[in-house]
């Protein structure tokens, strides 16, 4: 690239291909989300990144769509219901030793250099190769030479520019990804305390769409934990009221300073009590419950499991407003569906999503509150 063409009389420059790349309009864009997630996904992306032009699935992958973007870079960093979005470079080529000729390297050094400036608050110091067979000689050799070619340290197992190297799906050639944000957009820098059992925050933020949210409505976060649900509800759209109850004081204490690190201390009350308790009832009725009860890995009794969720279907429906929706997040599936059936004249199933996260399938249960009989 950037090679001279001879043509008789005169000399002709060609441009780089880093220099066409920055004068084209679109970049393709790969969006990775837990299986499981994308028709919510699609949701936020037509409401938060509509310049992400015909999303597709990538051939071969139930984790990761594919688009042309015609906007600005920056504007993925709105999107809270994907894991990462990552800038996605082809190249017409057999192996991956062919990377390391000078015609591609331009592009990807173009690529990383723009992620740097990208992430200036929290700038990559460091870059990493994620591939299959990444300590092989070639692929070294290709970290070496992106790391040195963009100023960064070369760090196999921590580096904080990603750069993920993998044959193109459903076509020849190999493709060249590199993510756009230091860290990936699942973490939170509002998590500041964590717990052994709070939800996946993409997860929490799909519940948090699901729940069809407006900013009248009153917000409940029974069991909340250390508040990932109830912040993600509320940053996703202010509400009129928000309550967390929980009975742990740990968890009560992790929510406080969870709340406090998002800016919503004014926005949320907490409460230190079980759901049987009735104080959590004063700030309703809700038009909105949100849960994601104990199940017996991390936190609570697997022997308990069938009497708290029912007690959660139960509580939730003593506060809720008359045309309430309550979304449940739990790994207990054949206990959530006997207790469905169990108060079948109190909620009304809408819809069941099934996640895969880390070796476990939980599913997130959408459910309306059944119209009083008269």
């Amino acid at each position: 690239m950037g090679r001279h063409v001879r043509r008789p009389g005169r000399r002709v420059s060609t441009p780089t291909s880093a220099a066409r790349r920055r004068t084209a309009r679109n970049r393709r864009l790969e969006l990775v989300y837990l299986p499981g997630l994308e028709a919510v996904v699609r949701d936020e992306i037509a409401e938060r990144l509509p310049a992400l032009q015909r999303a597709r699935e990538v051939p071969g992958r139930q984790d990761a769509l594919a688009g042309d973007l015609t906007g600005p870079l920056e504007d993925t960093a709105r999107l809270r219901t994907i894991v990462a979005a990552f800038h996605v470079l082809s190249f017409p080529v057999a192996n991956p030793r062919a990377l390391l000729s000078g015609d591609y390297m331009p592009d990807m050094l173009d690529a990383i250099r723009e992620v740097v400036s990208l992430n200036r608050q929290e700038t990559p110091r460091s870059l990493r190769i994620e591939a299959a067979g990444r300590d092989s000689p070639v692929l070294r050799r290709l970290a070496t030479q992106l790391a040195a070619g963009a100023g960064l340290r070369e760090d196999a197992d921590c580096g904080d520019c990603v750069v993920r190297v993998r044959p193109t799906p459903g076509s020849s050639g190999w493709d060249v990804l590199v993510r756009l944000s230091t860290r990936p957009l699942s973490t939170r820098s509002w998590r500041v305390q964590g717990h052994p059992a709070a939800a996946n925050a993409t997860v929490a933020a799909a519940m948090a769409r699901l729940s069809h949210s407006d900013p009248e409505q009153r917000v409940a976060n029974l069991m909340c934990g250390s508040g990932t649900l109830l912040i993600e509800r509320i940053m996703l759209t202010r509400a009129r009221a928000a309550t967390g109850v929980d009975l742990d004081p740990k968890a009560i204490n992790a929510a406080e300073q969870n709340v406090a690190a998002a800016k919503l201390s004014g926005q949320v009350r907490l409460l230190n009590a079980g759901v049987e308790d009735d104080a959590w009832l004063a700030d309703g009725p809700y038009d909105v419950l949100l849960a994601d009860p104990p199940w017996g890995d991390k936190a609570g009794r697997h022997d308990e499991s069938e009497d708290l969720h029912l007690t959660l279907l139960r509580r939730a429906h003593d506060g809720a407003a008359p045309e309430a929706r309550l979304v449940v997040l739990t790994h207990e599936i054949k206990v959530m569906e006997r207790c469905m059936v169990a108060t079948a004249d109190l909620w009304r199933p809408v819809s069941q999503t099934k996640v895969f996260h880390k070796g476990h399938h939980p599913r997130i249960y959408v459910l309306d509150r059944t119209p009083s009989r008269r």
